[in-house]
């Protein structure tokens, strides 16, 4: 599989986003919130992702920027997780990122493995 993460993978639109927030399931594992929400798009692929950080614990925009590209590297490097798994139907993800500081990207990494191991149990 490859680690790409290309702009149709990308959740880009408001209606679906709004739609996530209000019915998407989450789960959590510190500093990462992933909410999810099992639905039809029109992507050719199996998610559909996007990720926030808080201006409110990040001021400078440069810092959110930087935890948001981490998020979003380790998120393509692992996607490969969610693909293998064969009973994975359609979703939209948004990975909120909850820490008051910034992680290192090796602590990202292995909460965003633990994460997506965890989605898998749950959608089994």
């Amino acid at each position: 599989m490859q680690q790409t993460f290309k702009k149709q993978e990308k959740l880009k639109k408001s209606k679906l986003i709004e739609k996530l927030f209000a019915q998407g399931k989450s789960l959590t594992e510190f500093p990462i919130k992933l909410i999810s929400l099992e639905i039809e798009h029109e992507s050719p692929y199996k998610i559909q992702a996007g990720v926030t950080v808080s201006k409110r614990n990040f001021k400078n925009a440069v810092d959110r920027n930087r935890i948001k590209r981490l998020l979003r590297e380790v998120y393509r490097k692992n996607k490969y997780v969610i693909y293998e798994s064969e009973n994975t139907k359609k979703h939209i993800f948004m990975f909120i990122y909850l820490g008051k500081t910034e992680f290192d990207y090796h602590v990202l990494e292995d909460k965003m493995k633990l994460l997506l191991q965890k989605f898998i149990l749950k959608n089994k």
